[in-house]
């Protein structure tokens, strides 16, 4: 283990956790907007990071990285109530795309600012700018995957008919375990494409830095 991956560490976590708490709390205000109190019953409608981080998907975080390079963790899901919505299949796939789209926006931002500003590649305002593209570009494609319970299956559910959503909510108990033997198996795979497309993004909008 180098040092210089616990030095990374400092600028990775603290940039990965509040990217992650956008997330949530876009997830819980759009179901707020929907008629569902949960999440601001439960103090989760916050700014503070705090509330929001779960201490096993942090260490998660900590393990992967200093271990293997990639990181693989989770924040503390918002509490989303299906029941106030009028329409619970619809208003599930709108509250899912709420965390991805905001992790888009965040890119896009940070590009902008990257674009805006120019820092040297060696500088450490890049390095942090980059970190915050990078780390909102893959939360957001990641968690459009459709399998359960990540986001893409709330949007994916938002498409299906009555009858085969009931059957692919069920799926939810079982979803995590098959994202972890998804990631383990087709490991390199799966790297590769989301490393493909974060490429493609940074050459699309970082036009200051037609290198990367």
């Amino acid at each position: 283990m180098s040092g210089d991956r616990w030095v990374n560490l400092l600028y990775l976590l603290p940039i990965l956790l509040l990217s992650m708490m956008m997330h949530e709390l876009a997830h819980g205000w759009v179901a707020y907007r929907l008629g569902d109190p949960t999440a601001k019953n439960r103090g989760r409608l916050s700014i503070n990071p705090i509330r929001h981080l779960d201490p096993i998907g942090t260490s998660m975080f900590i393990i992967t990285y200093l271990f293997s390079g990639f990181v693989f963790g989770w924040a503390k899901p918002i509490p989303v109530s299906p029941y106030y919505f009028k329409n619970r299949q619809r208003g599930m796939a709108i509250v899912g795309a709420a965390g991805p789209i905001t992790n888009f926006i965040i890119a896009v931002i940070f590009a902008l600012v990257l674009n805006w500003i120019a820092p040297s590649p060696d500088s450490r305002l890049f390095i942090v700018l980059w970190l915050v593209f990078q780390i909102n570009v893959v939360l957001g494609l990641f968690n459009l995957i459709p399998i359960p319970p990540l986001d893409g299956s709330r949007v994916l559910g938002g498409l299906l008919p009555r009858s085969a959503y009931e059957k692919w909510v069920a799926v939810d108990r079982y979803g995590m375990l098959l994202v972890l033997v998804l990631i383990v198996v087709f490991q390199s795979s799966f790297f590769r494409l989301l490393e493909g497309a974060l490429l493609g993004l940074a050459r699309l909008l970082l036009t200051n830095y037609p290198g990367l």
